[in-house]
């Protein structure tokens, strides 16, 4: 399976992104789904997940509230709305896919897509 995520850009502290990825080669319907986020110098660290069954989103404790995490299977992309930025939340965001429940460490994912930047100002 093959991941793109795109969405990425450069916005003021307090305003909104909405990151996609569009899963090819296979339905996204099959897989967990993921964002994951990375600045330089720091492990890559779990931002949201979540597969066919909505209940089981999981979201990192500093983005629940403001990150919504969905998923469109008729279209295979998932999606990331970011509200209420912050500087903080400035970093490399990257698609992942895996198999199971939704996890937070990054080596068992599966599938990976190129990172988008996200960079939020003061």
């Amino acid at each position: 399976v093959q991941l793109q995520a795109s969405g990425g850009g450069t916005v003021q502290a307090g305003m909104s992104l909405t990151l996609s990825c569009v899963v090819s080669g296979g339905p996204s319907s099959r897989y967990t789904m993921g964002w994951f986020r990375q600045t330089p110098g720091k492990e890559r660290e779990f931002v949201a997940a979540g597969n066919w069954i909505i209940e089981n989103t999981r979201y990192a404790d500093s983005v629940k509230g403001r990150f919504t995490f969905s998923r469109d299977n008729a279209k295979n992309t998932v999606h990331l709305q970011m509200n209420s930025l912050k500087p903080e939340d400035t970093a490399v965001y990257y698609c992942a896919a895996t198999q199971g429940l939704a996890k937070t460490i990054q080596s068992e994912w599966t599938h990976w897509g190129q990172g988008t930047q996200v960079t939020v100002s003061s």
